[in-house]
């Protein structure tokens, strides 16, 4: 019936949330915490469908996921540096800043060490980044036409606001088109 809701069920126990966390793993990567995260929404749409008066099942629930969680980062299922280095790496690829891959990876729940870690700490890097993205938006050394001043600080913003730093920004702006280009291949070859 229409009007009718779907009944709650069982609360989540250990089989059914490690299934969950298996599925989950085995379509995304995914850190420790995003993972507890994903685990937990599973709680709430089960209390949500089970009403009042659940919160110690909730609890014993939400332990249940914690260790879940735990046993599977014990046996490598769940990595936080790898996630990281392979996140930052891809991210870096796609002309993200140091900083921007640092707020995603916070995002996700990588602790400020690991994400150090997994970040290059090589100015190069960060100007072949600042360079891709530069590409991406089509400004700088890969914008169409004269750029005037305003411009250009336009430009500057944009970069800015992508996380590169002043003289990052300012170097891969101040590019030649053809400079830039083998910049990119070069940095391909590494």
């Amino acid at each position: 019936m229409p009007g009718n809701p779907r009944p709650a069920g069982l609360p989540p126990d250990r089989a059914s949330l490690r299934d969950a966390a298996l599925r989950h793993l085995a379509r995304y990567a995914s850190t420790e915490a995003n993972l507890l995260r994903v685990l937990n929404r599973r709680i709430d749409r089960w209390a949500r469908l089970a009403g009042e008066g659940v919160e110690p099942a909730i609890a014993a629930a939400r332990q249940t996921a914690r260790q879940v969680v735990h046993d599977l980062a014990a046996i490598g299922a769940v990595n936080d540096a790898a996630y990281a280095e392979s996140r930052a790496r891809s991210l870096n690829r796609a002309g993200r800043s140091r900083r921007a891959v640092a707020a995603h990876l916070a995002a996700k729940g990588v602790d400020a060490e690991t994400a150090r870690a997994a970040l290059p700490d090589d100015p190069e890097a960060e100007l072949t980044a600042a360079l891709r993205q530069a590409r991406r938006k089509r400004i700088g050394p890969f914008a169409t036409g004269e750029t005037d001043a305003p411009t250009r600080m336009k430009h500057l913003a944009t970069m800015a606001r992508a996380g590169f730093s002043q003289d990052i920004a300012r170097r891969a702006l101040a590019m030649t088109r053809d400079a830039a280009e083998d910049h990119l291949a070069h940095a391909r070859d590494d």
